[in-house]
């Protein structure tokens, strides 16, 4: 089982619409796959068509009900989407209570890691939605992943929230002492636009050796695909969005990396 996370520091940079596309992109390749919904907001749960705010069962849960065998709980925490083979793990805001709570909890950073284990048979592939700040949510992400892609939109304010995702992400590095590999990808690009256009040329130059080469572009379909509940591939099969998220699969699958311990991280 393969897992990846989908994480920056700042919201609004298509993140969920990024794991709703690759997970369903992947699904329709034949594999089996679970969608995570770590953030509070719960924009993946609402994806759905759930309301996190009246969720009963939700990955809330997996960090409380540390009596309960973690596999049959995430079983129970588990919906469909509607999609075959396409499965996720819902949201509720009461996660947002989780930094008090974890604080004195031994463990809490690796509750994720632990729960995908249980189920890593019935899945080929995770893909995580996460928090756009620092915490526990993020740093159980981080610690369950193999693979880390940030989604970055071509604009200067977001360029700056991928500077302090960096940052994160060299200190969670050290901190577990190994190399988490990760790509950037360009998102929401707008080629009519110098601001869109120069920020994908500042991108480049400065990530161009763990950047995708590609760009996700600007497509309100990706908008009616989420007020219709459904992966963008099911709702507009050939939309520019969804060619270059199908585009953005095949790299990333081309380049599926090993984790091995890490050596040295420069700060």
């Amino acid at each position: 089982m393969k897992v990846w996370a989908v994480a920056n520091q700042k919201g609004g940079v298509g993140k969920t619409t990024t794991v709703v596309a690759l997970g369903g992109l992947l699904a329709a390749r034949g594999q089996r796959v679970l969608l995570v919904d770590l953030d509070p907001h719960g924009s993946l749960t609402s994806y759905f068509k759930h309301n996190p705010d009246s969720m009963e069962m939700s990955v809330y849960q997996l960090f409380q009900d540390a009596g309960q065998p973690l596999q049959s709980l995430v079983q129970s925490v588990r919906l469909p989407t509607g999609t075959d083979a396409l499965d996720f793990l819902p949201a509720a805001t009461s996660l947002a209570m989780l930094e008090r709570q974890a604080v004195s909890r031994e463990g809490a950073g690796l509750v994720i890691a632990r729960s995908l284990a249980t189920v890593a048979e019935q899945y080929d592939y995770v893909v995580m939605d996460t928090p756009p700040i620092l915490g526990v949510l993020l740093i159980n992400a981080l610690a369950a992943c193999e693979r880390l892609l940030l989604p970055v939109q071509t604009e200067f304010l977001a360029i700056k929230g991928l500077e302090r995702m960096m940052r994160t992400l060299q200190m969670v590095m050290r901190s577990q002492r190994r190399q988490l590999p990760y790509v950037v990808l360009p998102t929401m690009f707008d080629r009519r636009t110098q601001a869109s256009v120069g920020s994908l040329r500042l991108l480049r130059q400065t990530y161009d050796q763990c950047i995708w080469p590609g760009a996700i572009p600007v497509d309100t379909r990706l908008r009616d695909a989420s007020r219709a509940g459904v992966p963008p591939h099911v709702y507009d099969p050939a939309g520019r969005a969804v060619t270059a998220y199908s585009s953005l699969l095949k790299f990333l699958l081309s380049q599926e990396p090993e984790v091995r311990p890490m050596q040295q991280v420069s700060s």
